[in-house]
Protein backbone atom coordinates (compact mmCIF):
# COMPACT_ATOMS: atom_id res chain seq x y z
CA UNK A 1 0.00 0.00 0.00
CA UNK A 2 3.21 2.65 0.56
CA UNK A 3 2.39 3.09 4.30
CA UNK A 4 3.88 6.18 5.33
CA UNK A 5 4.25 7.50 8.91
CA UNK A 6 4.23 10.59 10.98
CA UNK A 7 5.49 13.72 9.49
CA UNK A 8 5.99 12.33 6.01
CA UNK A 9 2.77 10.87 5.95
CA UNK A 10 1.33 14.33 7.01
CA UNK A 11 3.27 15.74 3.95
CA UNK A 12 2.56 13.29 1.80
CA UNK A 13 -1.29 13.34 2.47
CA UNK A 14 -0.65 17.69 2.27
CA UNK A 15 0.62 17.49 -1.30
CA UNK A 16 -2.13 15.30 -2.71
CA UNK A 17 0.28 11.66 -2.83
CA UNK A 18 -1.32 10.18 -0.26
CA UNK A 19 -4.32 9.42 1.90
CA UNK A 20 -5.03 8.96 5.72
CA UNK A 21 -5.27 5.36 6.85
CA UNK A 22 -8.25 5.23 9.44
CA UNK A 23 -7.73 9.09 10.25
CA UNK A 24 -3.55 8.91 10.90
CA UNK A 25 -0.98 9.02 11.75
CA UNK A 26 -0.48 6.39 9.06
CA UNK A 27 -0.87 6.90 5.21
CA UNK A 28 -1.01 5.18 1.64
CA UNK A 29 -0.38 6.09 -1.39
CA UNK A 30 -0.72 3.23 -3.31
CA UNK A 31 -3.74 0.66 -3.52
CA UNK A 32 -5.65 -1.97 -6.13
CA UNK A 33 -8.45 -3.63 -5.92
CA UNK A 34 -8.85 -7.45 -5.44
CA UNK A 35 -8.21 -9.43 -8.46
CA UNK A 36 -6.00 -6.77 -10.61
CA UNK A 37 -2.61 -6.50 -10.66
CA UNK A 38 -2.59 -3.02 -11.75
CA UNK A 39 -1.45 -0.90 -8.40
CA UNK A 40 -2.12 3.04 -8.95
CA UNK A 41 -2.47 5.86 -6.61
CA UNK A 42 -4.96 6.01 -3.38
CA UNK A 43 -5.78 9.37 -4.76
CA UNK A 44 -6.80 7.88 -7.65
CA UNK A 45 -10.02 5.74 -6.24
CA UNK A 46 -12.21 8.94 -4.52
CA UNK A 47 -14.99 7.82 -2.60
CA UNK A 48 -14.36 4.15 -2.51
CA UNK A 49 -11.54 3.89 -0.35
CA UNK A 50 -13.84 5.65 2.22
CA UNK A 51 -13.77 2.63 5.10
CA UNK A 52 -10.04 2.63 4.41
CA UNK A 53 -9.56 6.60 5.31
CA UNK A 54 -11.59 7.75 7.87
CA UNK A 55 -11.08 7.79 11.21
CA UNK A 56 -13.59 5.29 13.19
CA UNK A 57 -15.60 7.08 15.74
CA UNK A 58 -15.93 5.98 19.22
CA UNK A 59 -16.49 2.61 20.46
CA UNK A 60 -17.43 1.19 23.73
CA UNK A 61 -17.42 4.72 25.11
CA UNK A 62 -14.05 4.10 25.23
CA UNK A 63 -11.23 7.43 24.35
CA UNK A 64 -11.12 8.47 20.54
CA UNK A 65 -7.91 9.39 19.11
CA UNK A 66 -5.51 6.69 20.65
CA UNK A 67 -4.44 3.29 20.65
CA UNK A 68 -6.56 1.35 23.10
CA UNK A 69 -4.81 -1.65 25.42
CA UNK A 70 -6.99 -4.33 26.45
CA UNK A 71 -5.64 -6.59 29.70
CA UNK A 72 -5.98 -10.36 29.46
CA UNK A 73 -7.19 -11.99 32.42
CA UNK A 74 -7.38 -15.64 32.51
CA UNK A 75 -9.48 -17.12 35.19
CA UNK A 76 -8.71 -20.61 33.79
CA UNK A 77 -6.43 -23.49 35.05
CA UNK A 78 -5.41 -24.46 31.25
CA UNK A 79 -4.83 -21.10 28.89
CA UNK A 80 -1.95 -21.15 26.59
CA UNK A 81 0.00 -18.48 28.48
CA UNK A 82 -1.32 -17.93 32.10
CA UNK A 83 -3.64 -20.53 32.83
CA UNK A 84 -3.47 -21.44 36.43
CA UNK A 85 -2.03 -18.17 37.55
CA UNK A 86 -5.45 -16.77 39.05
CA UNK A 87 -6.65 -20.12 40.50
CA UNK A 88 -9.62 -18.18 42.81
CA UNK A 89 -11.47 -14.68 42.11
CA UNK A 90 -9.44 -12.68 44.81
CA UNK A 91 -5.91 -13.22 43.04
CA UNK A 92 -7.71 -12.79 39.73
CA UNK A 93 -9.53 -9.44 40.84
CA UNK A 94 -5.99 -8.43 42.27
CA UNK A 95 -4.35 -8.91 38.88
CA UNK A 96 -7.18 -7.13 36.98
CA UNK A 97 -6.61 -4.38 39.37
CA UNK A 98 -2.97 -4.46 38.62
CA UNK A 99 -3.61 -4.15 34.89
CA UNK A 100 -5.77 -1.22 35.43
CA UNK A 101 -3.07 0.74 37.64
CA UNK A 102 -0.84 -0.30 34.91
CA UNK A 103 -2.56 1.94 32.29
CA UNK A 104 -5.34 -0.90 30.66
CA UNK A 105 -8.52 0.70 28.80
CA UNK A 106 -10.13 -2.69 29.21
CA UNK A 107 -10.16 -5.87 30.94
CA UNK A 108 -10.74 -9.03 28.75
CA UNK A 109 -11.98 -11.44 31.50
CA UNK A 110 -12.12 -15.17 30.02
CA UNK A 111 -13.11 -18.45 31.86
CA UNK A 112 -12.58 -20.71 29.06
CA UNK A 113 -8.88 -21.19 27.46
CA UNK A 114 -9.72 -21.39 23.45
CA UNK A 115 -5.90 -22.71 22.81
CA UNK A 116 -5.44 -25.07 19.93
CA UNK A 117 -6.55 -28.64 21.01
CA UNK A 118 -8.76 -27.22 24.36
CA UNK A 119 -11.50 -28.72 25.46
CA UNK A 120 -14.88 -27.16 25.90
CA UNK A 121 -15.87 -25.93 29.01
CA UNK A 122 -19.36 -26.04 29.97
CA UNK A 123 -21.07 -22.56 30.58
CA UNK A 124 -22.15 -23.08 34.30
CA UNK A 125 -18.29 -23.60 35.21
CA UNK A 126 -17.27 -20.87 32.83
CA UNK A 127 -19.45 -18.38 35.16
CA UNK A 128 -18.22 -19.32 38.21
CA UNK A 129 -14.79 -18.72 37.22
CA UNK A 130 -15.72 -15.25 35.00
CA UNK A 131 -19.00 -13.77 36.99
CA UNK A 132 -17.00 -12.64 40.29
CA UNK A 133 -14.45 -11.28 38.55
CA UNK A 134 -16.59 -8.95 36.57
CA UNK A 135 -18.85 -7.81 39.33
CA UNK A 136 -15.78 -6.77 41.47
CA UNK A 137 -13.71 -4.86 38.99
CA UNK A 138 -16.95 -3.36 37.18
CA UNK A 139 -18.46 -1.95 40.34
CA UNK A 140 -15.12 -0.73 40.68
CA UNK A 141 -15.47 1.77 37.45
CA UNK A 142 -13.83 -0.74 35.17
CA UNK A 143 -14.55 -1.12 31.55
CA UNK A 144 -14.71 -5.17 31.10
CA UNK A 145 -15.04 -7.63 27.90
CA UNK A 146 -16.66 -10.87 28.60
CA UNK A 147 -14.24 -13.26 26.46
CA UNK A 148 -17.14 -15.94 25.66
CA UNK A 149 -18.65 -18.16 23.00
CA UNK A 150 -21.69 -18.49 25.04
CA UNK A 151 -24.87 -16.66 25.19
CA UNK A 152 -25.98 -17.64 28.57
CA UNK A 153 -22.57 -16.74 30.00
CA UNK A 154 -22.50 -13.37 27.71
CA UNK A 155 -25.99 -12.33 29.18
CA UNK A 156 -24.63 -12.66 32.77
CA UNK A 157 -21.45 -11.16 32.64
CA UNK A 158 -23.53 -8.71 30.98
CA UNK A 159 -25.99 -8.22 33.90
CA UNK A 160 -22.68 -8.38 36.30
CA UNK A 161 -21.37 -4.61 34.77
CA UNK A 162 -19.30 -5.86 31.51
CA UNK A 163 -19.78 -3.82 28.56
CA UNK A 164 -18.81 -5.50 25.69
CA UNK A 165 -18.53 -9.37 24.28
CA UNK A 166 -15.37 -10.57 22.62
CA UNK A 167 -16.44 -13.71 21.24
CA UNK A 168 -13.40 -16.11 19.12
CA UNK A 169 -16.21 -17.37 17.49
CA UNK A 170 -17.17 -14.34 15.76
CA UNK A 171 -21.14 -15.19 17.32
CA UNK A 172 -21.17 -18.12 15.40
CA UNK A 173 -20.82 -20.89 18.22
CA UNK A 174 -23.85 -20.61 19.79
CA UNK A 175 -27.27 -19.59 18.06
CA UNK A 176 -28.54 -17.63 20.54
CA UNK A 177 -25.52 -15.39 20.75
CA UNK A 178 -25.73 -12.71 18.14
CA UNK A 179 -30.15 -11.85 18.63
CA UNK A 180 -28.43 -11.20 22.62
CA UNK A 181 -26.21 -8.99 21.58
CA UNK A 182 -28.45 -7.46 19.26
CA UNK A 183 -31.13 -7.05 22.37
CA UNK A 184 -28.23 -5.55 24.57
CA UNK A 185 -26.91 -3.20 22.01
CA UNK A 186 -23.58 -3.74 23.39
CA UNK A 187 -20.40 -3.37 21.63
CA UNK A 188 -18.88 -6.97 20.05
CA UNK A 189 -15.32 -7.88 19.22
CA UNK A 190 -15.81 -10.40 16.02
CA UNK A 191 -12.84 -12.80 15.77
CA UNK A 192 -12.14 -14.90 13.07
CA UNK A 193 -11.73 -18.56 13.82
CA UNK A 194 -11.98 -21.78 11.31
CA UNK A 195 -13.54 -24.44 12.98
CA UNK A 196 -13.37 -24.96 16.99
CA UNK A 197 -9.74 -25.03 18.96
CA UNK A 198 -9.76 -28.79 19.00
CA UNK A 199 -10.08 -28.67 15.17
CA UNK A 200 -8.38 -25.25 14.08
CA UNK A 201 -5.15 -26.87 13.32
CA UNK A 202 -6.03 -28.46 10.99
CA UNK A 203 -7.74 -25.69 8.61
CA UNK A 204 -4.84 -23.49 8.27
CA UNK A 205 -4.69 -23.78 4.31
CA UNK A 206 -5.75 -19.94 3.08
CA UNK A 207 -5.19 -19.29 -0.70
CA UNK A 208 -4.73 -15.91 0.57
CA UNK A 209 -4.65 -15.37 3.97
CA UNK A 210 -5.31 -11.73 4.11
CA UNK A 211 -8.06 -12.02 1.55
CA UNK A 212 -9.19 -15.06 2.90
CA UNK A 213 -9.97 -14.21 6.72
CA UNK A 214 -11.23 -10.69 5.24
CA UNK A 215 -13.83 -12.46 3.21
CA UNK A 216 -14.76 -15.13 6.03
CA UNK A 217 -15.04 -12.16 8.86
CA UNK A 218 -17.01 -9.94 6.08
CA UNK A 219 -19.37 -12.74 6.13
CA UNK A 220 -19.74 -12.81 9.94
CA UNK A 221 -20.16 -9.13 9.69
CA UNK A 222 -23.26 -9.78 7.62
CA UNK A 223 -24.91 -12.50 10.06
CA UNK A 224 -24.44 -10.03 12.55
CA UNK A 225 -26.12 -6.73 10.78
CA UNK A 226 -28.78 -9.78 9.92
CA UNK A 227 -29.64 -10.36 13.37
CA UNK A 228 -30.06 -6.98 14.08
CA UNK A 229 -26.38 -5.90 15.57
CA UNK A 230 -25.34 -2.53 14.27
CA UNK A 231 -22.17 -2.30 12.12
CA UNK A 232 -21.06 0.73 14.58
CA UNK A 233 -20.97 -1.81 17.55
CA UNK A 234 -18.52 -4.29 15.97
CA UNK A 235 -14.83 -4.73 15.71
CA UNK A 236 -13.16 -7.07 14.04
CA UNK A 237 -10.19 -9.65 15.62
CA UNK A 238 -7.83 -11.53 12.37
CA UNK A 239 -7.54 -14.07 15.10
CA UNK A 240 -3.57 -14.57 14.80
CA UNK A 241 -2.90 -17.94 16.29
CA UNK A 242 -6.13 -19.28 15.22
CA UNK A 243 -6.37 -21.55 12.37
CA UNK A 244 -3.45 -19.86 11.24
CA UNK A 245 0.76 -20.53 10.78
CA UNK A 246 3.32 -18.58 11.03
CA UNK A 247 3.21 -17.14 7.69
CA UNK A 248 -0.10 -16.30 7.52
CA UNK A 249 0.02 -14.60 10.87
CA UNK A 250 2.93 -11.92 9.48
CA UNK A 251 0.98 -11.49 6.09
CA UNK A 252 -2.12 -10.69 8.28
CA UNK A 253 0.05 -8.12 10.51
CA UNK A 254 1.47 -6.71 7.42
CA UNK A 255 -1.23 -6.05 5.33
CA UNK A 256 -3.87 -5.51 8.54
CA UNK A 257 -5.31 -2.30 6.55
CA UNK A 258 -7.14 -4.52 3.95
CA UNK A 259 -9.64 -5.40 6.97
CA UNK A 260 -10.47 -1.79 7.51
CA UNK A 261 -12.40 -2.35 4.08
CA UNK A 262 -15.33 -3.94 6.04
CA UNK A 263 -15.79 -0.33 7.71
CA UNK A 264 -14.89 -1.92 11.68
CA UNK A 265 -12.18 -0.83 13.69
CA UNK A 266 -9.96 -3.72 14.52
CA UNK A 267 -8.69 -5.53 17.35
CA UNK A 268 -5.30 -7.51 17.00
CA UNK A 269 -4.35 -10.60 20.04
CA UNK A 270 -0.73 -11.25 19.00
CA UNK A 271 0.43 -11.52 22.50
CA UNK A 272 2.78 -14.09 23.14
CA UNK A 273 1.60 -16.24 20.51
CA UNK A 274 3.00 -19.37 19.14
CA UNK A 275 4.48 -17.43 15.90
CA UNK A 276 6.57 -14.97 18.28
CA UNK A 277 8.40 -18.29 19.76
CA UNK A 278 9.06 -19.62 16.25
CA UNK A 279 10.30 -16.37 14.91
CA UNK A 280 12.84 -15.91 18.03
CA UNK A 281 13.34 -19.11 19.48
CA UNK A 282 11.76 -18.77 22.89
CA UNK A 283 9.76 -21.41 24.17
CA UNK A 284 8.25 -20.23 26.91
CA UNK A 285 5.24 -17.91 26.46
CA UNK A 286 5.46 -15.48 29.68
CA UNK A 287 8.90 -13.97 28.00
CA UNK A 288 7.62 -13.31 24.55
CA UNK A 289 7.04 -9.72 25.75
CA UNK A 290 9.23 -7.92 23.33
CA UNK A 291 8.20 -9.80 20.04
CA UNK A 292 4.50 -9.13 21.37
CA UNK A 293 5.37 -5.27 21.55
CA UNK A 294 6.65 -5.33 18.16
CA UNK A 295 3.70 -7.35 16.86
CA UNK A 296 1.86 -4.54 18.28
CA UNK A 297 3.42 -1.66 16.85
CA UNK A 298 3.19 -3.33 13.71
CA UNK A 299 -0.10 -3.85 14.30
CA UNK A 300 -0.95 -0.09 15.08
CA UNK A 301 0.87 1.31 12.15
CA UNK A 302 -1.50 -0.67 10.08
CA UNK A 303 -4.99 1.06 11.71
CA UNK A 304 -5.38 -1.45 14.88
CA UNK A 305 -6.97 0.31 17.48
CA UNK A 306 -6.89 -1.75 20.25
CA UNK A 307 -3.98 -4.16 21.09
CA UNK A 308 -5.13 -7.00 23.69
CA UNK A 309 -2.31 -8.09 25.58
CA UNK A 310 -0.47 -10.12 28.69
CA UNK A 311 1.52 -7.47 29.28
CA UNK A 312 0.50 -4.34 30.25
CA UNK A 313 2.73 -1.97 31.73
CA UNK A 314 5.65 -2.67 28.58
CA UNK A 315 2.55 -2.53 26.24
CA UNK A 316 1.60 0.92 27.31
CA UNK A 317 4.92 2.36 27.32
CA UNK A 318 5.52 1.08 23.83
CA UNK A 319 2.62 2.79 22.54
CA UNK A 320 3.33 6.05 24.22
CA UNK A 321 6.94 6.20 22.55
CA UNK A 322 5.23 4.99 19.05
CA UNK A 323 2.46 8.18 19.69
CA UNK A 324 4.93 10.66 20.50
CA UNK A 325 7.15 9.20 17.15
CA UNK A 326 4.04 9.09 14.70
CA UNK A 327 1.54 10.99 15.97
CA UNK A 328 2.33 14.31 16.09
CA UNK A 329 0.03 16.32 15.07
CA UNK A 330 -0.92 16.46 11.13
CA UNK A 331 -3.68 18.03 8.74
CA UNK A 332 -5.48 16.83 6.10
Amino acid sequence: MGLLHGAAAAAAVGAGAAVWLAGGPTAFALARREGEAEIRPATAFGAALAPLTVAPPPWAGLPAGRPLVMGILNATPDSFSDGGRHPDPARAIAHGRAMLAEGADVIDVGGESTRPGAAPVPAEAEQARVLPVVRALAAEGAVISIDTRNAATMAAALDAGARIVNDVSALAHDPAAAALVAARRCPVVLMHMRGTPVTMPSLTRYRDAVFDVTHELAARVAAAEAAGVAQAAMALDPGIGFAKGTTANLDILARLPVLLNLGCRIVVGASRKGFIGKLTGEDEADRRAPGSIAAGLAALLGGALVLRVHDVAATVQAVRVWQAVFAAPHTS
